[in-house]
């Protein structure tokens, strides 16, 4: 009996340090049916470099597993037999379920088990639509070329403005907001990352959110620089009332390495977040009709009034729907108060009501309040929900 006893115990220490062996990873597994006999390959898709990194010859079942290390901060692999590929994101240590059978495999897969891969493949369809319906354009068109390219170009237009609504905006910090920035047409980054103002903004919100959640990551690092040309390379002409360059948010995010918001305060005057470099800012993001903004306000005011002397500004994003509302409410406030006249609120299909505005979004903001601490520098260095915490944040950094 003893010896017994003995031998589960060492059993479960050694199961026990197994587990605590075991390397931190993503699960990539399923079925590719009608596909007996063929090699399934695993590409790793780097930033430079796409690199082969497993393969499987599949059986009858088509049942395949494959695993990849957890990332720094979220890598695209896809599968891929021949010419026929699936894209997929990895982010934590989630297993991802893939059913597909030849040779539909990239236009009729499906996925479980992993909602970002659920919203990549959504893209992926949107993308093959946007395909056909280019295809079917030239196909058909007739003498006039002008006409077969104005249409074109008004598909890519609306596919662009749905993406960068629905996917990009909705939450630049999302693995299908950075795989949507570099989809293609006809070999053509569909997003254009140098010269067309509305896309480089697209860029650089998602650079700003994988500098606050992934600032070493290579992704990261590699989007940033894209970002900063593009942004350098779309600002305004000198301008011609006098001799130095209009401070746009070009200008700002390559000064600063975040993206500027330049909004109206209550006098209309636009005020931009940049033009605070050199103080510790608060950037508040918040809605002064929600019945916890009193609260909220009450400890701002101790704050401001503590270390406002000392280089402390708080630059105030009102989300309210109702402008003269929020012109009501900041009246007397004495720190930078602007508003966001395009924030719109909706209920969603749980009717819960849920906000859209692109300065918002393109700091990942999805509840209010939320904070970001900015240094002198114009570099944020820390994000805040909680706001028992803003006091010692805030004291740390002045």
């Amino acid at each position: 009996m003893r010896k017994t006893f003995v031998l589960a115990l060492i059993s479960a220490v050694l199961l026990v340090t197994g587990c605590q062996h075991k390397p931190s990873g993503a699960t990539i597994e399923g079925t590719i049916t009608e596909a007996t006999g063929k090699t399934l390959y695993l590409d790793a898709l780097g930033v430079d470099r796409t690199t082969v990194v497993d393969s499987v010859r599949l059986k009858e079942n088509g049942a395949f597993s494959f695993r990849v290390p957890r990332p720094e901060c979220y890598d695209f692999y896809r599968l891929r037999i021949e010419r026929e590929l699936i894209n997929v994101s990895v982010d934590s240590t989630e297993t991802i379920h893939i059913t597909a059978a030849l040779p539909t495999m990239s236009v009729a897969y499906q996925v479980e088990g992993s909602e970002n891969n659920v919203r990549l493949r959504e893209l992926v369809m949107k993308q093959i639509e946007l395909q056909n319906a280019v295809r079917a354009l030239v196909r058909n068109s007739g003498p006039e070329v002008g006409v077969t390219r104005r249409k074109i170009s008004d598909l890519v237009q609306q596919y662009k403005d749905s993406v960068r609504l629905h996917y990009i905006y909705a939450d630049p910090s999302k693995p299908c907001a950075y795989f949507a920035l570099f989809q293609r047409l006809n070999g053509s980054l569909i997003f254009d990352p140098v010269s067309t103002r509305d896309d480089v903004r697209a860029f650089a919100a998602v650079a700003t959110n994988l500098d606050l959640y992934y600032p070493d990551a290579v992704r990261t690092k590699n989007l940033h620089n894209i970002a900063i040309k593009g942004m350098a390379s779309t600002r305004p002409a000198r301008s011609t009332a006098n001799d130095s360059i209009t401070a746009t948010l070009a200008d700002k995010f390559v000064e600063a390495s975040i993206i500027d918001i330049n909004l109206p305060n209550a006098d209309g005057a636009q005020c931009s977040l940049t033009d605070l470099k050199g103080k510790v800012v608060l950037l508040s993001f918040c809605a002064y009709a929600q019945e916890t903004s009193a609260m909220s306000i009450l400890a701002l005011r101790e704050l401001y009034n503590q270390y406002s002397a000392k280089g402390f500004e708080i630059y105030q994003v009102g989300l309210d729907d109702n402008e003269h509302y929020w012109r009501m409410a900041v009246d007397n406030l004495p720190w930078v108060c602007v508003h966001d006249p395009d924030c719109q609120w909706y209920a969603t299909r749980e009717g819960i009501l849920a906000f859209r505005s692109i300065p918002a979004s393109t700091y990942g903001v999805k509840t209010l309040p939320t904070y970001f601490l900015i240094n002198r520098d114009n570099e944020v260095i820390l994000r805040i929900e909680d706001e028992k915490a803003l006091a010692d944040a805030i004291a740390e950094n002045i």
